[in-house]
């Protein structure tokens, strides 16, 4: 096993659901997400030495935090005769929708396969990244998938098999509004129907194949419509994000062509063709948010096709 002493790697932050497609469908994003920087230690077992940017909120205790749960489901992976000192700094906000933990637990399995030489194809750090999701929000990879692997994906179970790319319509591009509010996943799972109608799951099931026919053809116009059919989840969580109504009014008439909820929220991604356009729309929803007191961050973004990377090994 390669001797490397230290290693840094990088995950992307991710928008889940695409609206309709609930723990099915997700997307890495460019340029939001957490780093991870793994030190080789004797010892066996993973020490968080710091963590950067989180305000003292997340645990220190290495069974509870994502990134230490991950780096040691890697070492076990790798049947590794080291352990790891972790310091994780985070890019992202907590219980935001754009895959927080998820980001933690990616960078931290990629930087601990890369200290060890990488000798595991990426797609087989999976079920270590999955085992520590689980911690905090559940055994589902529609967030570790695409932060793992990038680009769009469709999930349809926990094995790197289950996770197929869909493709990226190149004028895809997303606004991204944070207010300065959390909806924990627990929280917002909590307020999900445990049953729908038979009516229901025919128009939600008919939305999510009008999502994936129109990334096929790269028709943006009808993917934002079919984002935004969704009858199940969105309604059950709307109470959650102050003004949602408002907020979506004021994207497109900004020029978006539709507006979700990303993951769990209180981040909305909205949908929009060029770059100018979601600047535009990022600032009209921040203004509805701020005239209400609402402090929030935009981010203005498109898909990152390549997902976590290495961004250093010293040997």
């Amino acid at each position: 096993m390669t001797e490397n002493s230290s290693a840094t790697a990088f995950a992307p932050a991710t928008v889940a659901n695409l609206g309709v497609g609930f723990d099915i469908l997700g997307l890495a994003v460019n340029g939001l997400g957490d780093t991870v920087h793994v030190e080789r230690q004797a010892t066996s077992g993973v020490i968080i030495a710091d963590i950067i940017g989180d305000n003292g909120k997340l645990p220190r205790d290495p069974q509870k935090n994502t990134a230490a749960v991950a780096a040691a489901a890697t070492l076990r992976l790798l049947g590794a005769d080291f352990g790891v000192r972790l310091t994780l700094e985070k890019g992202l906000p907590l219980a935001s929708g754009l895959g927080s933990s998820a980001a933690s637990a990616v960078a931290a399995a990629v930087a601990v396969n890369a200290l060890a030489g990488e000798l595991l194809p990426r797609h087989e750090l999976l079920p270590a990244c999955l085992e520590a999701e689980a911690v905090v929000s559940g055994y589902h990879a529609d967030n570790v998938g695409p932060s793992l692997l990038g680009g769009i994906t469709l999930i349809t179970g926990t094995s790197a098999d289950d996770i197929r790319h869909l493709p990226i319509p190149p004028s895809l591009h997303l606004a991204l509004i944070t207010p300065a509010i959390a909806v924990p996943t627990v929280e917002a799972r909590a307020v999900l129907p445990q049953s729908i109608s038979l009516h229901d799951m025919v128009h939600q099931t008919g939305a999510v194949a009008r999502v994936i026919d129109a990334l096929y053809r790269g028709d943006i116009h009808t993917l934002a419509l079919a984002m935004e059919a969704d009858i199940v989840v969105e309604p059950a969580r709307a109470h959650l994000i102050p003004h949602l109504d408002a907020l979506r009014f004021a994207a497109k008439r900004a020029g978006a062509l539709g507006l979700v909820i990303s993951g769990a929220g209180p981040t909305l991604a909205a949908i929009c063709i060029d770059q100018t356009i979601a600047k535009r729309v990022a600032d009209a929803v921040c203004a509805v948010y701020e005239s209400d007191g609402i402090t929030c961050t935009a981010h203005v973004s498109s898909v990152d096709e390549a997902g976590a990377k290495v961004i250093n090994v010293v040997a």
